[in-house]
């Protein structure tokens, strides 16, 4: 499902959703699936692979699988179980070499 507006998500989807905009999974939501999009606020059950600037996972919301985000935001009762890599961090092995070569030259 590619999309150019918000989507709210209330019962079950199974697929791909891609969203220029936010996309928010409700209380009663379950999506299987990757879902793309600018920001993504996870109420209910959220399975696979999250691309986002913004991810926040309220209370009782729950995400398993990978978060690849600038920001990730867990409230209190919240679940996140998975892998979680931070867009644009330069805390890789790699790059803290390139840093300190850089600082030594």
């Amino acid at each position: 499902m590619n999309l150019t507006c918000n989507l709210y998500v209330d019962g079950t989807f199974d697929g791909v959703i891609n969203s220029q905009k936010e996309v928010n999974i409700g209380k009663n939501g379950h999506v299987k699936g990757d879902i793309l999009t600018k920001r993504l606020v996870v109420q209910g059950h959220v399975e696979g692979t999250v691309n986002a600037e913004r991810v926040e996972i309220k209370a009782h919301g729950r995400v398993n699988g990978t978060i690849e985000s600038t920001e990730l935001v867990i409230e209190s009762k919240g679940i996140f179980e998975g892998n979680s890599i931070v867009k644009g961090s330069k805390s890789t092995p790699e790059a803290l070499q390139e840093k300190s070569t850089l600082n030594k030259a």
